[in-house]
C-alpha cells in the first residue's frame, strides 16, 4: 500500500520569525500523524537551516524548492543537489509549473535537475500538468506524458519509479478555478496507466500527490480516490490550522479506507 505524503512548499515567503512560530503551531498538530502519512516542508533556500533545525526528530522531512541541473562549477545563483543533500533535504521539488512559465525550464532541464537529485541521494517530487488551454484542446495527457517522457528518456523508468509525481494543473492554480475530484483522480488513473505502460506495475506503484490549490474545504473529497496519494500544498501551508486541517484530512481518508477493509474482511 502506498504511504500518502503531504508536502508544504512554501514558495517565496517567510522570515525567521514568522517561521518558527508557524512550525512550532504546524507540528503540535501534525506530529501525531507522523506513522500515518509522510509530511515534508519546504522552504526558500535561507531557511533551510532554520527549518531543519525546528524539525529536528519530529518525523517531518525538509525538501527544497528545486536544485540545479549542475553539480558544481560556475553557476552564480544556483544552489546544487549535493548541497541540499548536505543541508539535510530528503525531497527536492522539480519542474514546478511556475519554474517552468516564469523561468522557463524547459522539460530536458526538468530532466536534468531530476537526475541531479537522484544522484545525490533525495528523492525528487517531478511536477507535471497542462495549461488551461491545452486542457480545452484535449492535450492534458499528451502534455504530462511528453513531460514524464523527458525524464524516463534521461533516467529510465527505473528512477521514475524512486521519485514522487505532483500533479498540478496549472489553470487551477491561484486563478480561482478549481479541477473536480473527478477530473484529478481520473487523470492520476490515466498517468498511472501511462507509467505501467512504460514498465508493468509502475503506475501502482507511485505515488502521486495532487497540487492544484487544495485547501481544508476541498482536501477531504480529493482525498478520497485511492488514486490521489496526498497533497502539495501552497498557499495553504502557511496557514497552521489550514495546513493541519489538510493533514487530518488527508489522514482520516486512510484510517476510513483501513475500516472499509476491515468490512470487506
Amino acid at each position: 500500500m502506498r504511504k500518502p505524503i503531504l508536502i508544504a512548499n512554501w514558495k517565496m515567503n517567510g522570515s525567521l520569525h514568522s517561521n518558527q512560530a508557524l512550525l512550532v503551531r504546524i507540528l503540535a498538530k501534525l506530529r501525531p500523524l507522523r506513522k500515518t502519512i509522510d509530511m515534508a516542508i519546504c522552504p526558500p533556500f535561507p531557511y533551510l537551516f532554520q527549518v531543519r533545525d525546528l524539525l529536528g526528530y519530529t518525523g517531518l522531512s525538509l525538501g527544497a524548492q528545486n536544485a540545479s541541473v549542475a553539480a558544481s562549477g560556475a553557476h552564480t545563483g544556483e544552489v546544487s543537489a549535493t548541497m541540499l543533500r548536505e543541508m539535510g533535504c530528503r525531497y527536492v521539488l522539480v519542474g514546478h509549473s511556475e519554474r517552468r512559465a516564469l523561468y522557463h525550464e524547459s522539460d530536458r532541464d526538468v530532466a536534468a535537475r531530476f537526475r541531479q537529485v537522484l544522484s545525490a541521494g533525495m528523492t525528487p517530487v517531478l511536477c507535471v500538468g497542462e495549461t488551461l488551454g491545452e486542457r480545452e484542446q484535449g492535450q492534458t495527457m499528451a502534455t504530462i506524458e511528453r513531460q514524464l517522457q523527458a525524464v524516463i528518456d534521461e533516467t529510465g523508468m527505473a528512477d521514475l519509479a524512486a521519485s514522487v509525481i505532483a500533479y498540478e494543473p496549472v489553470w487551477a492554480i491561484g486563478t480561482g478555478r478549481t479541477a473536480t475530484p473527478e477530473q484529478v483522480s481520473e487523470t492520476h488513473r490515466t498517468i498511472r496507466q501511462f507509467l505501467d505502460g512504460c514498465q508493468a506495475g509502475a503506475g501502482e506503484a507511485l505515488r502521486i500527490v495532487y497540487g492544484g490549490s487544495v485547501k481544508a474545504s476541498n482536501a477531504a473529497a480529493l482525498f478520497q480516490s485511492p488514486e490521489v496519494d496526498g497533497g502539495l500544498i501552497g498557499g495553504a501551508s502557511l496557514q497552521a490550522d489550514e495546513f493541519s486541517d489538510i493533514g487530518a484530512a488527508l489522514a482520516s481518508t486512510l484510517a476510513e479506507a483501513d475500516c472499509e477493509c476491515d468490512t470487506l474482511d
